[in-house]
């Protein structure tokens, strides 16, 4: 059967900018998704989105105009219901076919079959196959259905009666299949091959399209519109980076602002805009932020990340003469920078120690107190950490920028702008006169904010970062705040991955649950506060394991060490290293094995077993010589273990593969004798201290 291609657009107004690449896509991809299901697209079909600040539209290859029929087969009932003992059919049956359009005269062809209870009846039959205009018209409304929309519009169409629902007014529907209109109807439209290009600068107004093939061309060329987004991207991209090389410059790299600006605009042009250099005096970040965020300019910098007076702006419009665009838009940018540097400047003539007290007026939590209270807190768990890693300057330092490092949320700018928490604390920091650590720590205790974010650029940073999510983590939990499913309100995955990195990275010596038990005891006052320790030690190393297995180590050697809760993260890497090492021996699949059969037999055990052998009463061969080699290897493993070579420790263990599968092969665990039982499941319990400290290799075994 021959195919064309086929192209669909709605023309509607204005799209919400940040939505538009997805609503693009998802509409292309659900509308060929739809073809493809009845048979009216080839499963080859390929599907070209389109999607610009005024259409949304697709292009799909190899589409039919009618779908070929398809054999459909149909469970009817059971051949004992169906046909009385004559084998004619019952008014059951008849019933039953008439619905389907058929009559008795093919009872003789319906197909016997047992479906494993009894002999079944079915109804083999054609179906004929949907025609485009079918079944496009339910591809549409499913791709409308399926449009992630922000937010849904109420409008009434035309005849003034009738509203319909949908993400902004739609005025327009093409639809084409080759050179061919398919009559479509919806939201109050009707399908032709005419649309509307830019709203200044099309060439023609309708753009009418003779054929599917055509419409990407010929709106450029006709509507003075680049149709795909990716292309319209693109095109954007190659001109920030002339305009930028003709400026001496660079464009800010900045992925989500691209995508909204070309969500913005049909036709691109950069244009090149300067303002005033005495704003430079303000922070570079919030300069960049009120030009990105107000203006989605495109703010310049040197060669070396700094600043310049100059800005890229992406217009819509291509004037001959764009001095008029420029000037309007640098006459728009001035006051916003002026704004900026009018908070900058009052911002400073306040120390941040003197907004602290402020502070104790902002709630933080309904269970947890102000922003004061939990200042305190976080000061509390730095300073320990602080003494606990090195004491005197550090743990001063430490515990001044935990005390500062909220007072920023009180000053004009960070009103204005939140995104800049913490960066302006390290600026106001600076001019208070307070050391370059400190200052940086109030910036960098927000750190990590996000995957692959950078860790704090200092010790003092770190204690203090360490300290604020510790805060945040035994505090939530402690008022049963802990995350389920999806739901995660407070982002306790993400400071919990923060906290993470920074001890093992950082591979600071900070036992884990040491940590959490100074940070427990920060809320000490806190009424209806109740430790949750296990509960978030738990969360933690799951978070760990996630994590590792994100870097490329197996479930197994994950399991293998995390198990073991090491409470030094910075041991884990070396740890993970060993446990590889060690399975790649020929001794290890033997050995987990063992240790696995130990484990089991020590969990039976109704008390915990102690590690003690009683030499009096080993009588077996096979478990004197595990007892002499344990007495000769473990000195080796755990001498390789104190000086944290895990590797070296754990292959000194293969020595021990011999006499333990001869123990087993040799000695009754469970003897009669009271105890020989004690004294050989003492031996075992020796083994398996043994075995497991760098990790639990029973884990290895499959």
């Amino acid at each position: 059967m021959s195919s064309k291609n086929l192209l669909v657009e709605l023309f509607v107004e204005e799209l919400p900018p940040k939505a538009l690449k997805k609503l693009g896509e998802v509409f292309a991809q659900t509308l060929a998704a739809s073809l493809k299901n009845t048979g009216l697209a080839a499963s080859t079909a390929a599907v070209t989105a389109y999607a610009s600040p005024r259409r949304l539209a697709a292009h799909v290859t190899e589409v039919a105009a009618v779908a070929a029929d398809k054999p459909v087969v149909q469970k009817l009932m059971p051949v004992a219901v169906g046909l009385d003992a004559a084998g004619n059919a019952t008014p059951a049956l008849l019933k039953k076919l008439a619905a389907l359009g058929a009559d008795a005269s093919c009872v003789p062809n319906l197909r016997r079959e047992n479906d494993g209870k009894a002999d079944v009846l079915f109804y083999e039959s054609l179906a004929k196959g949907a025609t485009l205009s079918e079944g496009l018209q339910k591809a549409l409304e499913a791709a409308l259905a399926a449009l992630p929309i922000p937010k849904v519009m109420t409008y009434q169409l035309q005849d003034g009666w009738t509203s319909v629902n949908f993400v902004r007014p739609a005025h327009g529907l093409v639809a084409l299949h080759g050179s061919d209109v398919v009559p479509l109807a919806i939201l109050g439209l009707n399908s032709g091959r005419e649309t509307h290009g830019h709203r200044f600068e099309a060439v023609v107004d309708p753009v009418v399209f003779a054929n599917a093939d055509e419409y990407a061309t010929k709106l450029a060329t006709d509507g003075a519109v680049i149709a795909s987004f990716a292309e319209r991207r693109a095109e954007i991209a190659r001109q920030l980076a002339a305009a930028a090389a003709r400026a001496g410059g660079k464009p800010i790299d900045d992925d989500a602002l691209l995508d909204e600006v070309t969500a913005l605009v049909e036709r691109p042009n950069v244009l090149i805009g300067q303002f005033e250099e005495e704003f430079l005096a303000v922070p570079q970040e919030c300069l960049i932020l009120t030009m990105k965020a107000n203006q989605k300019y495109f703010p310049l910098l040197d060669a070396a990340g700094k600043l310049t007076n100059k800005f890229l702006v992406v217009s819509n419009i291509s004037p001959e003469d764009a001095s008029a665009v420029i000037g309007g838009n640098e006459r728009v940018v001035r006051p916003r920078l002026a704004d900026a540097k009018f908070f900058f400047d009052q911002d400073r003539k306040k120390s941040l120690e003197s907004r602290v007290i402020g502070l104790s007026k902002v709630v933080y939590h309904n269970k947890l107190g102000t922003q004061g209270e939990r200042v305190q807190r976080v000061a509390a768990i730095a300073r320990a950490i602080g003494e606990h890693l090195g004491g005197g300057e550090l743990t001063h330092h430490a515990e001044q920028a935990a005390v500062l490092a909220k007072a920023d949320l009180l000053t004009d700018m960070v009103g204005e702008f939140p995104e800049l928490q913490g960066i302006m604390g390290r600026y106001y920091a600076l001019h208070d006169g307070l050391a370059a650590d400190v200052a940086d720590a109030i910036e960098d205790h927000y750190k990590p904010r996000f995957a692959g974010d950078s860790l704090p650029r200092g010790l003092v940073g770190t204690v203090v970062a360490l300290a604020d999510k510790l805060e945040t983590l035994v505090g939530m939990f402690g008022i049963g705040q802990i995350p389920t499913g999806d739901r995660d309100p407070f982002a306790l995955r993400r400071h919990a991955l923060g906290t993470i990195r920074m001890l093992a990275e950082g591979n600071l010596d900070l036992p884990l649950n040491s940590l959490l038990t100074v940070a427990c005891s920060a809320f000490a006052a806190v009424e209806g506060f109740k430790s949750a320790d296990s509960e978030l030690a738990d969360f933690i190393y799951d978070r760990l394991a996630g994590s590792l297995r994100e870097q490329g180590y197996t479930a197994q050697e994950v399991d293998a060490v995390v198990s073991q809760r090491p409470q030094r993260l910075g041991d884990i890497p070396k740890r993970l290293a060993a446990v590889r090492a060690f399975a790649a021996l020929p001794e290890a699949a033997a050995l987990a094995a063992a240790n696995k059969r130990v484990s089991n037999i020590l969990k039976k055990v109704e008390n915990p077993v102690e590690p003690t052998v009683d030499n009096a009463l080993l009588k077996e061969a096979p478990e004197i010589a595990l007892h002499d080699a344990l007495v000769d290897v473990v000195p080796q493993a755990d001498a390789a273990f104190v000086t944290g070579d895990y590797a070296e420790s754990l292959q000194a263990l293969a020595a021990l593969r011999a006499p333990v599968d001869a123990f087993f092969d040799g000695v009754m665990v469970n003897a009669d004798d009271p105890a020989l039982r004690a004294n050989r499941l003492g031996l075992l319990a020796k083994l398996h201290v043994a075995m497991n400290k760098v990790a639990d290799i029973s884990k290895l075994s499959a």
